[in-house]
């Protein structure tokens, strides 16, 4: 490095606060990697975290665009010097990775690496992840490749993102439960409350029955008690489903919330599913709850029926202050009142009865060999 003394440990101050932060997995492995570049000065870095299969469950690069990535194709598989850094202690360092008997070549669109540096990220004997760095930058007329420092710089950083990463982990691990219990919670509360309510609904509804032929005044009187039962049954639901609004919106807000499901969901299928936002504020919590379920109903019929290679989901601020959702799909379409006359909805009662419910609107455009467009719209506040 040709950073001073008091540069280079500003920097390695920065790195490790950066990681001690309180944040998701996904986020932990992105400050990690970025991290580890800058503070090495490498052109490339990145960090894998080995699944139980022969893969990686999630891969984070440094370095290179989204296109490139795109174009690189599916996640490696643990092998060659990758599954050396999984399996080892030891750091590997080479001046070329290319001379190494255990290199295996790259795929199409990789960018050429030459000298490396890689270690696996530990927590105790449990390995979280392999960490390594390419293409070290070195000034004109100095020796290239990396040095003991950087070696030893690098396994302090993975020290302490073994330390970043497990906390992450428990961090959304608690969350999880979090949710698990209150959703516990939420359904014996429903089973108490509701079931109660139906319990009394069916013994009225089979005295008004009894009473019909013989007694017609009192058998009104408890056909009125069974609406006035089934309006109390529906208030309950109606609250308990207002209570699991999802956790996410709540803490992260619509916007945010859209754009890491879309993330997830853009990792984990073959189609490439994007999310752009623009100019859209804070809505009031029906309105935000009623977006999001009808995006995730819309990806998950995309991606499951459609056959698309490409689905596009913008969300962007209305004419009149509120906001408009868009999910596109450039699949087989489908034609809508055939589908309903076949009684398969896809989805789409729910979807109509959601925006309507939030004071919106929703449009469903489509035709075989067309694709698929869904439009929802809910006015400001």
């Amino acid at each position: 490095m040709d950073n001073g003394p008091c540069t280079g440990l500003a920097a390695v101050s920065t790195a490790l606060l950066a990681m001690s932060r309180p944040l998701e997995v996904q986020d932990v492995l992105r400050t990690i990697v970025v991290s580890a570049r800058s503070l090495l000065d490498a052109e490339y870095a990145a960090l894998g975290v080995p699944d139980d299969h022969g893969g990686f469950a999630q891969f984070v690069v440094d370095g290179v665009s989204e296109e490139q990535w795109r174009r690189i194709g599916p996640l490696p598989r643990q092998h060659g010097i990758l599954a050396a850094m999984l399996h080892q202690d030891t750091p590997q360092r080479l001046a070329d990775v290319r001379e190494d008997p255990r290199f295996e070549g790259w795929p199409d669109a990789h960018p050429e690496m030459s000298d490396f540096l890689g270690l696996p990220v530990r927590d105790g004997e449990e390995t979280l992840g392999a960490l390594f760095l390419a293409n070290k930058r070195t000034a004109p007329g100095r020796p290239r490749g990396f040095t003991d420092q950087d070696e030893e710089l690098l396994s302090l950083l993975a020290q302490h993102a073994a330390i970043a990463l497990t906390n992450a982990r428990l961090y959304e691990r608690s969350r999880e439960l979090t949710i698990a219990e209150e959703r516990s919670r939420l359904a014996h509360e429903l089973h108490d409350a509701v079931s109660q309510k139906l319990f009394s609904l069916r013994l009225t509804a089979q005295a008004a029955a009894a009473l019909v032929d013989r007694d017609p005044a009192r058998a009104k009187g408890e056909l009125q008690q069974v609406a006035a039962l089934a309006a109390e049954a529906a208030d309950e639901l109606r609250a308990a489903v207002t209570e699991l609004r999802p956790a996410a919106l709540d803490e992260d807000g619509l916007v945010a919330t859209l754009r890491d499901h879309v993330r997830v969901l853009d990792r984990a299928h073959t189609a490439r599913v994007t999310f752009t936002c623009d100019g859209v504020r804070a809505l009031p919590a029906a309105q935000e709850e009623a977006l999001l379920r009808v995006a995730q109903e819309a990806l998950h019929n995309a991606l499951r029926h459609s056959g698309a290679d490409r689905v596009e989901v913008t969300l962007a601020r209305a004419a009149a202050g509120g906001a408009l959702l868009r999910v596109r799909d450039w699949g087989r379409g489908f034609s809508p009142p055939t589908v309903r006359k076949a009684g398969h909805h896809l989805g789409l009662v729910s979807m109509r009865d959601r925006a309507a419910g939030a004071g919106g609107r929703l449009d469903v455009r489509s035709a075989p060999g067309a694709g698929t467009t869904i439009e929802m719209e809910v006015p400001g506040v």
